[in-house]
């Protein structure tokens, strides 16, 4: 899960915490949490912010991919670390997570970021393709 970790925590300016005990970390920017992940069942765990539309068709694709954990079911997926999931299309979903809650940000704290980083490191898309 270091791996997880590490990615997580390498996007821009997002810190980690445990506002719920020691067992589940959450992963913030600004103050806005964009993945939460710990153990349950055994398993390790992790929710992430998503498109609904895409939340859906992710639970179809992966059975690894369920409705957030205690979290808006429409707005939030839970990954199972079963092995079944590519680790490039966790680092998509972490990606796309982490540029929804940056999207959803005040524009002064969009823009605080957007002025510091690229949209390849805030969105996981080139400037050309980004519409923020």
């Amino acid at each position: 899960m270091q791996v997880v970790k590490q990615y997580l925590l390498s996007k821009p300016e997002a810190f980690e915490g445990y506002p719920f005990g020691i067992d589940i970390a959450v992963y913030k920017v600004k103050k806005k949490m964009f993945a939460t992940l710990g153990i349950r069942n055994g398993l390790w765990n992790m929710n992430l912010k998503c498109d609904p539309e895409q939340a859906m068709m992710l639970r179809d694709v992966f059975d690894a991919v369920i409705p957030g954990y205690h979290m808006n079911k429409a707005h939030w997926n839970t990954i199972v670390f079963d092995g079944s999931i590519p680790s490039g299309e966790i680092e998509r979903m972490i990606d796309h997570s982490y540029g929804l809650v940056v999207r959803g940000l005040r524009k002064v704290e969009r823009l605080q970021l957007e002025t510091r980083y690229s949209d390849l490191d805030l969105y996981g898309v080139s400037a050309a393709t980004c519409n923020h």
